[in-house]
């Protein structure tokens, strides 16, 4: 985990980078803030987000149309405490004392808007529980 007091920081992966991990990466951003460090990347990046994403998360008040796919680095490995991969398999590199997850998720690409709705929700569980483990507590008043 992390020390108190420090910004713990995580990485979400999938494939594309279109789908599970910007709805991944937007959900723990919107819950924590500036608290945690937010990154998220593919191992194989789309062009752009999939749109039934988008229009998925902008149901529940999140506006993701700005976000693009980015490339999986090495250096995004190595800056994250904690990286959750989502379908990549053994596409991303394994660092010793890092903390690895892989949430089985159902892959949006291809699917509207009905199709992505439980996935959505599933992230969204997945990451409050997320937030609630790694997230510094507030420094006790003096």
């Amino acid at each position: 985990m992390t020390v108190p007091g420090d910004r713990p920081s995580v990485l979400f992966v999938c494939v594309h980078n279109a789908g599970r991990s910007q709805m991944a990466a937007a959900f723990v951003t919107h819950l924590a803030g500036d608290r945690v460090e937010v990154r998220s990347a593919g191992s194989a990046p789309a062009d752009a987000v999939n749109p039934a994403v988008v229009a998925a998360m902008k149901e529940v008040g999140i506006d993701i149309s700005a976000e693009t796919p980015k490339a999986l680095t090495v250096d995004a490995v190595q800056a994250s405490d904690v990286v959750i991969t989502m379908g990549c398999g053994d596409t991303c590199p394994v660092f010793p004392g890092k903390r690895y997850l892989d949430w089985q998720l159902d892959d949006p690409a291809g699917q509207g808007v009905d199709a992505v709705r439980p996935i959505r929700d599933e992230i969204e569980r997945r990451a409050r529980g997320l937030v609630g483990e790694i997230q510094p507590s507030p420094r006790p008043e003096p």
